[in-house]
């Protein structure tokens, strides 16, 4: 999942090498903490949150499998 998160925020934003993900896994939960260059916060978040939301949606859906919840994080 980790992975996943980092390929799509490399594609949104201008400066892909400035793009961190960290993973903190706890006991029922995993939280994936994504870091970007101020500049790029915007193209990450969108409009009203809209990016964010289907971020979170796509890294929903391949956490199924884990039986996990996940929390996206944008820091």
């Amino acid at each position: 999942m980790k992975e996943l998160v980092e390929i799509l925020a490399k594609a949104l934003v201008d400066q892909p090498e400035k793009v961190n993900v960290h993973l903190v896994e706890k006991e029922k939960s995993i939280v994936i903490e994504l870091k970007v260059a101020q500049e790029d916060i915007g193209k990450v978040i969108g409009k009203q949150g809209r990016i964010a939301r289907a971020i979170r949606t796509v890294v929903k859906a391949a956490a199924t499998k884990h039986k996990k919840r996940v929390l996206v994080e944008i820091v």
